[in-house]
């Protein structure tokens, strides 16, 4: 089934499973990178994903512009993940951060090893206040880029409004932007370290 957003949209709010799943399997990483963006937890992450997949299935037939279905998506993740924040009215503590940075980068295997496991630490411990010096269009696309597909740049551009063509060479700035502030953090003496 290779169909436009806009005949998918058409199927599933005909009923047809398929289509539905097809949407799904298309957009839920994008919807799940934008909850993620907000620096939500797990689980706060996943209500805002399911509340965006709700939304759409309420507006399947009232969808304005279809074949802008990853912007609508985005938007409402963003939107839903805003007012999640707001209700909840709280900072995110230590610990679900540090199940964020790991979960974004992956796990450092270490083998048990504790000096592995300290190296692996400080080195996730520097990449994410590297990662915070970034402009938020930085943070926003890479964030984005590493859970989206190669294929799907299109969606990925109509979520973050930028042009396909961009993607790429905005991308490879904003990871020479990261590399430089890793190479900053890594020529400090670790006394003046944070």
């Amino acid at each position: 089934m290779d169909r436009s957003p806009a005949l998918l949209l058409k199927a599933a709010a005909a009923g047809d499973a398929e289509a539905w799943h097809r949407i799904v399997d298309d957009y839920s990483r994008l919807v799940w990178s934008v909850a993620r963006g907000f620096r939500l937890s797990l689980a706060d992450a996943a209500d805002v994903s399911q509340t965006t997949w709700l939304r759409l299935v309420e507006n399947l037939d009232r969808i304005q512009n279809p074949d802008q279905l990853a912007g609508w998506l985005a938007t409402t993740a963003r939107r839903e993940s805003l007012k999640l924040l707001r209700k909840a009215q709280r900072e995110v503590p230590d610990s679900e951060e540090a199940e964020e940075n790991v979960s974004f980068f992956g796990d450092l295997d270490n083998d048990g090893d504790p000096e592995a496991a300290l190296v692996a630490e400080q080195d996730r411990s520097d990449l994410w206040q590297a990662f915070a010096t970034l402009s938020e269009r930085c943070r926003n696309l890479l964030r984005v880029v590493a859970v989206t597909p190669l294929e799907s740049y299109a969606a990925v551009a109509e979520a973050l409004g930028m042009r396909v063509g961009s993607i790429g060479p905005t991308r490879s700035r904003c990871l020479e932007h990261l590399k430089r502030a890793l190479k900053a953090l890594s020529t400090l003496p670790e006394t003046t370290r944070p």
